[in-house]
């Protein structure tokens, strides 16, 4: 069965994407850490990063730093923070988030929910820093 993020890519389903190329696509997650919380997926369902090959591997990370950059034109920051954590979804995904504090991007705390007009005006907003 695909993925939440595979549906994604599919257009199966709604998400405010960001950027995308053959290979790699980056939207804002719907249950966010902070206000512009991004996920990175590779467009191949991987199930776990260090399976990705080397290609791939670099690729994403590559793809992230643009999308991190974009964030950093655009949001206010002391600097875009960088999480693999890997349990929620099984599909390859980076989290980019916005830090002003360390607490910014601790997993343990209450995620936002953001209606889908403010989801729409963050992204908006980093589509901007392209």
């Amino acid at each position: 069965m695909a993925t939440i993020f595979t549906k994604i890519i599919n257009r199966e389903i709604p998400a405010e994407i960001l950027a995308e190329d053959e290979n790699y696509i980056a939207f804002l997650d719907i249950m966010p850490l902070v206000k512009g919380h991004v996920l990175v997926v590779p467009k191949v369902e991987v199930d776990y990063i260090f399976n990705l090959s080397p290609e791939a591997l670099s690729g994403l990370h590559l793809f992230a730093q643009k999308v991190a950059k974009a964030m950093e034109k655009t949001i206010k920051c002391t600097r875009i923070g960088v999480a693999v954590i890997g349990l929620e979804v099984p599909h390859v995904h980076v989290h980019l988030v916005p830090l002003r504090t360390m607490d910014d991007i601790n997993f343990t705390r209450p995620k936002l929910k953001l209606s889908k007009e403010e989801l729409a005006e963050i992204a908006d907003r980093i589509r901007v820093g392209f």
